[in-house]
C-alpha cells in the first residue's frame, strides 16, 4: 500500500497539466471531443506558410492552451475553433522573441520580422485567453525594445497589454513596461496631437484606406474617433499601471490627459444632428464634421467613453440604410452617395465593404454598452444577431460547391465574397501579384478577433484588475438549452462557466453555474450577472 503522504504527492503531480498547476477538478468538456474540427481544418488546408506551430502540431498546442467551448450552434462552435486554429498560425519565433503576425507571407509594408502594429490590439485581446503567457509577454516587449515600429499605424497597445493582464495578472511585468508605454504615448503626442487638442491620423495609417471621410481632408488627414479613442484607452491604462507602481504624479498627469481627450471626443466629434461620432477633415481651414457616418464611429464605446444619451447612435447599426447587411456591417452608411462596393482600384477599400477588423471593434463596443450603460436602444438580441452574422460570414464557397471556414481581408456585405482575394488572385497577368504579397496573401488573415467575443461577450467573463470575477452572459434568454466554456485561465485559476436549462446535459444542476478550480462558486436559475470574489 502506498504511504498516505506519497499518495498526496502523487495526486498533486497528476494535477500538473496545461503548463501550470490546475486543481484536480472535474472538467466538463474533454479535448478529444473537439479534435475533429482541427483534423478537418488541417485536411482542407493548403498550408502555404509555416511559422512556429505547423498544422501537424496544431492540435497538440491548442488542446493545451485554449478554453474549450460547446454550444448547440455547431457553425458558431466551429468558427470558435477555426479562429484559434488560425491564430496559432501567426505565432512566430524571432531573434527578439515571440511575435504575432498579421499576414503569413512577407509583405513589403510590414516592419521588422513581418510585424504590423495595426491589429496588435486584437492580438492581445484574443491571445490573453491562451494558458501560456510567454507569447504575449514577449510580443509586448518586442514592440518597444526590439527596433519594431509601434507607431506605424494607430494603436491601442497600452490598453490592450493592460487588458491582457486583466486575465493573466502580472504587476511586475506591467510596471517594467511602464517607461516604454509612457514614451510611446509621448511620441504619439509629438506626431499626431496638434493645437486643436485632438489627435489626427490619415485614413491609411488608421488601417482604413480609401474611406469617404479620408478623401475630404488634406492628404487624407482627419481628427478621427479611432485614434482619439485609442489614445484615451492608452491614457487610462497608464493611470492604472502608474498606480500599481505607486507613481501618483504619472497617474494624476494621465488622468488629466484622459479627461481632456474624452472632452474633445464628446465635444467635437459627436454630431448631435446625425446622432453619431464623425470625422473632422484636417487642413480644410474649418473644424466641420464630415457628412458621413462610418462604422468606426462606434469605437468610443470600446473604451466606454460616451455618455448614456449617445447610445442613440446604435440604431444605425441595425438600419438597412445604415450599416446592416447580410454578411456583416458595412464600413460606410449605405444611404451615403460615397458608399460603394468596388472590384476595381485599390483592393482594400473602407468606403463600403465589411471588414472583420472593424466588426470586431464594434462587437467589443456593443458588449461594453450592454454591460456598462443604461439604455433602451439595443439589447442582448442585437449582440447575438451581430455575432451570428459575423460567424456566418467567415466562410468561403469553393468551386466544387463545398463551404469551408475562412477568414480573409474585406467582404462583399451582400454576397459574402472576399473582395481582396477575388481581386488579388488575378491581379498580375491573371495570377497573384508578388509585390502585393503573393499567393493567398489574405488567407487566415490575423486582423481581427472572434474568440474573445465568445468568452468576454457571449458567455460574459468580464476581465478586470483586482479580485472580483464578473460573469454577465449576453446570450438572449430562451436561445440555447445549454453551453459550456471550460478550462479558462483567469487570475492563476481555472474557470468553468456553463448553462444547462434542464440540468441533464452536464449533471451539475439547472441554470447558470460558475466553477473556480472545480468548486462551484455561483449559480443562478437564469442567465444573469453574477459577481464573486476570486
Amino acid at each position: 500500500m502506498m504511504p498516505k503522504r506519497l499518495t498526496v504527492c502523487c495526486f498533486l503531480l497528476c494535477c500538473q497539466c496545461l503548463g501550470g498547476l490546475v486543481w484536480a477538478q472535474d472538467f466538463i468538456l474533454k479535448p478529444d471531443t473537439f479534435k475533429p474540427y482541427v483534423t478537418a481544418f488541417n485536411h482542407a488546408d493548403e498550408e502555404l506558410y509555416k511559422q512556429l506551430i505547423p498544422n501537424a502540431k496544431s492540435w497538440d498546442f491548442l488542446s493545451k492552451n485554449i478554453p474549450l467551448f460547446e454550444c448547440p450552434d455547431k457553425q458558431l462552435e466551429q468558427t470558435y475553433y477555426f479562429r484559434w486554429w488560425t491564430y496559432r498560425k501567426h505565432l512566430k519565433q524571432t531573434p527578439a522573441g515571440y511575435i504575432v503576425t498579421e499576414f503569413l507571407p512577407d509583405v513589403s509594408w510590414a516592419g521588422k520580422y513581418n510585424s504590423i502594429n495595426c491589429p496588435a490590439g486584437h492580438h492581445f485581446y484574443e491571445g490573453r485567453w491562451l494558458r501560456d503567457t510567454a507569447y504575449l509577454k514577449q510580443y509586448a516587449r518586442f514592440w518597444f525594445r526590439s527596433g519594431a515600429s509601434p507607431r506605424s499605424y494607430s494603436s491601442w497597445a497600452a490598453n490592450a497589454i493592460s487588458s491582457f493582464a486583466k486575465v493573466q495578472p502580472d504587476t511586475t511585468f506591467l510596471i517594467n513596461l511602464l517607461p516604454d508605454l509612457l514614451n510611446d504615448f509621448q511620441e504619439w503626442e509629438k506626431m499626431r496631437l496638434d493645437s486643436t487638442g485632438m489627435f489626427w491620423q490619415t485614413d491609411n495609417r488608421d488601417g482604413m484606406e480609401v474611406s469617404v471621410s479620408g478623401a475630404l481632408g488634406q492628404k487624407n488627414q482627419g481628427y478621427r474617433a479611432t485614434i482619439n479613442s485609442y489614445m484615451f484607452g492608452n491614457a487610462q491604462a497608464l493611470v492604472t499601471i502608474a498606480r500599481m507602481a505607486g507613481n501618483k504624479a504619472v497617474a494624476d498627469e494621465y488622468t488629466k490627459k484622459a479627461a481632456m481627450i474624452r472632452q474633445q471626443i464628446l465635444g467635437k466629434l459627436w454630431d448631435d444632428n446625425a446622432k453619431f461620432f464623425k470625422v473632422i477633415p484636417r487642413g480644410t481651414g474649418t473644424l466641420t464634421r464630415a457628412d458621413v457616418r462610418e462604422l468606426h464611429g462606434f469605437t468610443p464605446w470600446y473604451f466606454s467613453i460616451p455618455d448614456e444619451k449617445q447610445a442613440i447612435a446604435w440604431a444605425q447599426l441595425f438600419d438597412e440604410q445604415g450599416f446592416w447587411a447580410p454578411y456583416g456591417p458595412t464600413t460606410t452608411e449605405q444611404r451615403h452617395p460615397g458608399f460603394q462596393i468596388a472590384y476595381e482600384g485599390h483592393e482594400c477599400q473602407w468606403n463600403g465593404p465589411s471588414w472583420p477588423f472593424s466588426t470586431a471593434i464594434t462587437l467589443t463596443s456593443l458588449a461594453n454598452l450592454l454591460n456598462d450603460y443604461k439604455q433602451n436602444v439595443v439589447d442582448k438580441r442585437d449582440y447575438w444577431r451581430l455575432l451570428l452574422t459575423y460567424s456566418r460570414s467567415q466562410q468561403r464557397l469553393l468551386p466544387n460547391g463545398d463551404r469551408v471556414p475562412w477568414i480573409d481581408e474585406n467582404l462583399n456585405p451582400y454576397t459574402g465574397d472576399w473582395i481582396s482575394r477575388t481581386r488579388l488572385s488575378t491581379m498580375e497577368t491573371g495570377t497573384w501579384s508578388e509585390k502585393k504579397g503573393g499567393r493567398e496573401r489574405g488567407k487566415d488573415y490575423n486582423h481581427s478577433s472572434f474568440c474573445d467575443h465568445i468568452i468576454s461577450g457571449l458567455v460574459g467573463i468580464r476581465p478586470q484588475h483586482g479580485n472580483q470575477l464578473v460573469i454577465n452572459p449576453l446570450l438572449p434568454d430562451n436561445t440555447w438549452d445549454y453551453f459550456c466554456l471550460d478550462r479558462v485561465p483567469y487570475h492563476g485559476k481555472t474557470l468553468t462557466i456553463l448553462y444547462d436549462k434542464t440540468g441533464k446535459k452536464y449533471g451539475k444542476g439547472i441554470g447558470l453555474r460558475v466553477f473556480v478550480n472545480g468548486i462551484e462558486k455561483a449559480s443562478s436559475a437564469s442567465l444573469q450577472r453574477v459577481t464573486i470574489a476570486i
